[in-house]
This record gives C-alpha cells, structure tokens and sequence, in this order.
C-alpha cells in the first residue's frame, strides 16, 4: 500500500512523551509519507515526540482542538480522552476535541494516573505500541482513508 501525505497522523501525549516519541518512531516507520503530528500536553512531551520524528508539533490545549479537526488517526494513551487526567495535564476542551473528532482513535490502555482499566493485562509499552500500530494499518485499509477520502 503507498501511503501519502492524505494521510494525517495525530499523535497526543503527556508527562515525559515516551509512549508518544515511540508511537511516531512506529507510525513512521509504517506510514513513511504520511502527516505526522504530535501535540504534547506539555513542553517537554512536545520535545520528545518531535525527536521521534514528527513532521510537525505543538503543545497545549488549543493545538489540541485544531489538529484533532484535520486529523484522520489519533493516537494516544487512554487519558487523551478523559478531562484531568495524566496528573492533570488533560483539560476538558482537549478531552472533548478528541471524543469529538471524526478521526478514528486509537487507545492505548494505560493503568496509570487514576484511571485503571479492567480486562488489561500488564504489557509492555513495547507491545502496546505495536498493537496499536496494527490497528492503525487495519483502520487504514478498512476505510481506504488514502485511496478514497474524496469520493
């Protein structure tokens, strides 16, 4: 499958950005021509994410709202979704952008920061990552996001 810069990739994270700067190294290494972007609740989030490859990033809340309008995949840890969560960095605008957006989202279930999810096992970032990954593939092909967004 060719992937091109139709495809846009928005990658959200908190805290330090290692979940998120290892969901870009993936995502780039999988889509190689498609829009990477990653929005960090904080600066240094922001920063990591950036090394990993994005092809372009910002921090805070509104950079959340206006990339979650222009995104087609996003991809975060479970909290990008929940208002205070990861230790608070997660505000109620950035949660509703998200559950909002048209873009499909990709959750990683992460049992940190208050937030526990029942029927996880304990895995690595590593194989969370790569879960994700695949079904970021998945939803690429089911919904021919590259080959037929206009039609």
């Amino acid at each position: 499958m060719r992937h091109n810069k139709e495809l846009t990739i928005l990658v959200i994270d908190g805290q330090g950005g290692r979940l998120g700067k290892q969901i870009v190294e993936a995502a780039r290494k999988q889509f190689p021509d498609a829009e990477i972007l990653a929005v960090g609740t904080n600066a240094t989030a922001t920063a990591t994410m950036l090394k990993g490859g994005a092809d372009d990033a910002a921090t805070g809340e509104n950079p959340v709202v206006v990339a979650c309008r222009k995104a087609d995949i996003i991809i975060g840890p479970l909290g990008i979704v929940i208002a205070d969560s990861l230790l608070g960095e997660v505000t109620e605008k950035m949660a509703l952008a998200v559950a909002r957006s048209s873009a499909e989202r990709i959750l990683i279930p992460m049992n940190r920061c208050d937030n526990l999810i029942a029927g996880v096992n304990a895995q690595s970032i590593g194989e969370l990552v790569e879960d994700a990954i695949a079904k970021m593939i998945q939803t690429v092909e089911d919904r021919h996001i590259l080959c037929c967004r206009d039609h």
